[in-house]
């Protein structure tokens, strides 16, 4: 009888898990068997010629494309300026408004607001902030810097795109770092001001050590993130990467590869190159904040 009735709690439970499993299978567990299986293939979805096996042939055209080699230090570049730079400042935003502050709920609204709005409206709406004659540069003029087409120089492309990336997202990260914050017992906080601790120095001392375990998240979410960056590169550099390529990135790239050049073997190699190097850089980044972080 008890067997029976454990016999139907497995069952009950395969029920219930069955949509789960079965959408998990057709959308991401097939299509990523199929995309290694193609990465060794000479295959276009263009023509009749079936699939051919090539072996290591697609990874060694990848590896060897300066342009696939080029847009992977664009977007090293890309997230070594993001994700420090979105991060300090969600961390200070958090702090100062979940402190006792007026009118927080409604900074709260405003800082998030820019993260559920579309990047493709957002891309727009910078295209013409950054113009030459846009508001950005009649600003800049009043302080004596020259005015500047910011998409259209190869030097100012990407740090541009930053601020746009930036900015649309800090919001994100400023919430759950508020997540983290609710979780700081006061006392520690009351105890630090009885011994005649600042603000600066509770930050440092108490407010960062116990926030390890949430810098450590969205460090890792922020870095994968901006590795993957595709909309607002493409909106703004084209599939061709901008000025130069310099706005070129390593998912840019493989959608060019794979719906321009039609060379889905080689666009799969460069897939899976872009899993290995944020497979590697999610290890170092564990291996930099330790293995304890919990508190």
């Amino acid at each position: 009888m008890r067997n029976r009735t454990k016999t139907q709690e497995y069952l009950t439970a395969f029920v219930m898990l069955l949509p789960y499993i079965l959408s998990f299978c057709v959308f991401f567990a097939y299509p990523l068997v199929k995309a290694f299986m193609i990465s060794f293939q000479n295959f276009s979805f263009l023509g009749d010629a079936p699939p051919k096996f090539v072996g290591l042939a697609n990874y060694k055209e990848a590896l060897t494309n300066k342009m696939f080699l080029d847009s992977i230090l664009n977007t090293l570049y890309y997230s070594v300026l993001v994700v420090p730079t979105q991060l300090i400042i969600a961390l200070i935003l958090a702090v100062i408004v979940n402190d006792k502050v007026k009118f927080k709920e409604f900074f709260r609204t405003t800082y998030y607001l820019p993260t559920v709005t579309s990047p493709v409206a957002v891309s727009i709406i910078f295209l013409f902030l950054y113009k030459t004659d846009g508001l950005v540069n009649q600003i800049l003029s009043h302080i004596g810097i020259t005015p500047r087409n910011w998409f259209n120089e190869p030097s100012f492309v990407m740090p541009a795109i930053v601020s746009v990336a930036v900015w649309g997202s800090v919001g994100f990260y400023m919430v759950t770092f508020l997540s983290g914050l609710s979780t700081i017992p006061d006392q520690l906080y009351e105890a630090a001001e009885v011994e005649g601790a600042g603000e600066f120095i509770k930050l440092i001392k108490i407010t960062i050590p116990l926030l390890k375990p949430m810098i450590f998240f969205n460090t890792v979410v922020s870095f994968i993130s901006t590795l993957q960056m595709f909309d607002l590169s493409y909106i703004i550099g084209g599939s061709d990467g901008g000025p130069m390529g310099k706005a070129m990135t390593m998912v840019v790239m493989i959608y060019r590869t794979a719906f321009k050049e039609f060379n889905m073997g080689v666009a799969s190699a460069m897939a899976f190159v872009v899993f290995g190097i944020i497979f590697v850089l999610t290890l170092i980044q564990r291996k930099f904040f330790g293995e304890e972080m919990s508190y």
